[in-house]
């Protein structure tokens, strides 16, 4: 899945108070109206900014590219189980053959034999996978998951997230996105 941004579109990166997005993938990004509202209500402070103006009649005022939030949120620890989420605790494989087409998800243990809906027992597969497992368990049709489902912390889906960024980083946004990574030397 890929997130189109328009570089004319004047989004602003929205950092937590600890200058960290609040999240990868999606990026945390504001439309430069949100930006600004937030600006005036006293909820953010300007980290960088574009070198486009708005005008009124009687104000005007460089867009924000970086905004950090001036209340810290703290991460939510567990990540809601949701479709989008285990995908991308996935990256997006299929888990059985590494396909990035045609997704959905598999119950190792079928749920016609009990398999629960949780995130030690759905996988992300491709739909040819999924039909050939069918209500099947790994056992019975000898195909084996590359890796086995867990449950993901907000880092972990963090860190997945930032191997998939959209089309559009603004030069502004770099140190913060990627200010954790091991520098070279």
């Amino acid at each position: 899945m890929t997130i189109h941004v328009s570089p004319n579109a004047h989004p602003a990166l929205v950092l937590n108070a600890d200058y960290r997005p609040l999240s990868y993938y999606p990026l945390s990004l504001w439309s430069w109206q949100d930006a600004i509202k937030a600006v005036f209500l006293d909820r953010v402070n300007i980290v960088s900014e574009y070198d486009f103006q708005v005008r009124s009649p009687s104000f005007s005022m460089k867009l924000p590219s970086v905004v950090s939030l001036k209340t810290y949120i703290k991460p939510s620890r567990n990540p809601a189980f949701t479709r989008f989420n285990v995908f991308l605790r996935d990256r997006f494989e299929c888990a059985y053959c590494g396909s990035e087409d045609d997704l959905t998800f598999d119950h190792l243990v079928p749920r016609s034999r009990g398999g629960q809906t949780t995130w030690t027992n759905v996988i992300t597969a491709c739909a040819p996978c999924n039909l050939k497992k069918s209500n099947k368990s790994c056992e019975e049709i000898k195909i084996w998951p590359r890796h086995m489902p867990f449950e993901p912390t907000t880092h972990d889906l963090h860190s997945n997230g930032r191997l998939f960024p959209p089309n559009y980083l603004h030069e502004s946004w770099m140190d913060y996105l990627y200010w954790d990574a091991e520098l070279e030397p």
